[in-house]
């Protein structure tokens, strides 16, 4: 049953697709075959085979020594607001201090952003990307410079991955700006992966990191598909030259504190973002508080209502839809960080494991409404001449790396059963 649901889900997420196509006569159905099957073959080689399972679970104990690393760098800089032994006493007796968000899950992303510069100091990063671009080429008819964003996106973030292509920016159509916008809603970055890890590991203990690596990676074909769908590519739009790729660090120290600095960066972005989302959520809920109702109203209830029936159709039971929907409306109207924070805050029972698993497919994606803007910053800068085309494709983008997203969940419920 469960089956056929989500490949319900997936005829209607594509059938949705296509009705808002800008050009459907031009839709290349080969390209939507490839992408679909492209999930699928992937998902069963990361879920399935033995030995891609054994590589994931190293990659989820990876996870435990960069966070136990970030600990130790934490705690000599900022002492006990790490979680170290405190130099007082505190409610409950204890001696030591609860470790502060800051200073705790987000620590990594310092430490996350200096590995990923020296793999890419080392070219170990641009084999991965090249290889990845290469096959969605060869599959999918993409451009060189559009499959290198759609691979780097699945390691690097929405604002990262086109930098990788500056000089070819400017001659990208509107199809392979689409593509660049929907992949980099539809991924999340390796950094921010790990930090997610750490959040999730009571949800899913064990086995979390392996699973967001899946999603990113399978979503990558899913977002080539919707965006090829809605806005369909001329042949004179595709150019097949893979861009090379090379680090600007002059030395191992230099890309480790490149790398640091800018994980530093996103680490003071995202703790600024949650603060100001968090309390604007807050405000609103006290307000829609005051509407005289049984149960009182709350903007993630809100817009749950509207998401409850799309959860349904990628595998959710509808006893447990309207709770998933909030999370993935929590993630929409603000960002996946809030809505996996979110996730690990609701009781054990509210999903279910199988439900548990297809929402944090589902969520894992930049898909949401700041990301619009992130988006149009970035590739307006590298190429002010597409200001206007940029700016049109905005909130289709984000449409589409949320269907993407979607996409990937329906096909991990398939594959994984309750």
């Amino acid at each position: 049953m469960w089956i056929l649901r989500g490949l319900l889900g997936i005829a209607v997420l594509v059938a949705l697709c296509w009705v808002v196509s800008e050009n459907r006569r031009r839709v290349q159905w080969r390209v939507v075959a490839w992408g679909l099957a492209l999930q699928f073959l992937f998902a069963l080689l990361l879920v399935k085979v033995p030995v891609c399972q054994q590589i994931l679970a190293q990659l989820n104990r990876g996870v435990r020594v960069i966070e136990r690393a970030s600990h130790e760098g934490g705690q000599f800089v900022f002492g006990y607001l790490t979680g170290g032994a405190a130099p007082f006493l505190t409610a409950d007796g204890s001696g030591a201090a609860p470790a502060l968000f800051f200073f705790g899950p987000l620590m990594m992303l310092i430490v996350v952003g200096a590995l990923s510069a020296v793999l890419f100091h080392f070219g170990i990063l641009q084999k991965v990307v090249a290889a990845f671009a290469r096959l969605l080429r060869k599959t999918m008819g993409l451009g060189g410079a559009e499959g290198v964003v759609v691979a780097a996106n699945v390691f690097l973030g929405q604002s990262d991955a086109p930098l990788l292509i500056k000089p070819y920016v400017g001659h990208l159509g509107r199809a392979g700006l689409m593509c660049v916008m929907t992949a980099g809603m539809a991924t999340i970055s390796g950094t921010l992966m790990v930090v997610y890890a750490a959040i999730l590991e009571p949800v899913l203990p064990g086995i979390i990191l392996g699973h967001l690596v899946v999603a990113s990676i399978i979503s990558a074909p899913a977002a080539v598909m919707v965006a090829r769908v809605m806005v369909p590519a001329n042949d004179a739009d595709t150019d097949h030259e893979i861009p090379d790729l090379k680090a600007e660090t002059h030395g191992v120290v230099d890309a480790v504190l490149s790398g640091a600095n800018d994980g530093a960066k996103v680490m003071v972005n995202v703790a600024i973002m949650l603060v100001a989302i968090i309390a604007l959520v807050a405000l609103v809920n006290k307000l829609l508080g005051l509407v005289p109702l049984a149960t009182p109203l709350s903007l993630e209830r809100m817009a749950g209502w509207v998401m409850a029936p799309a959860m349904w159709l990628v595998g959710v039971p509808w006893a447990e839809a309207q709770a998933a929907g909030e999370l993935m409306a929590l993630k929409t109207v603000f960002n996946e960080f809030v809505a996996y924070l979110a996730l690990a805050k609701l009781p054990p029972d509210t999903l279910t494991v199988h439900s548990r698993l297809i929402t944090i497919y589902s969520l894992c994606g930049f898909a949401n409404f700041s990301s619009i803007g992130i988006l149009a910053g970035t590739l307006t800068a590298l190429c002010p001449e597409h200001k206007a085309t940029v700016a049109s494709l905005g909130l289709k983008a984000m449409v589409a790396g949320t269907i993407a997203t979607l996409l990937t969940g329906a096909v991990i419920g398939i594959l994984i059963p309750p």
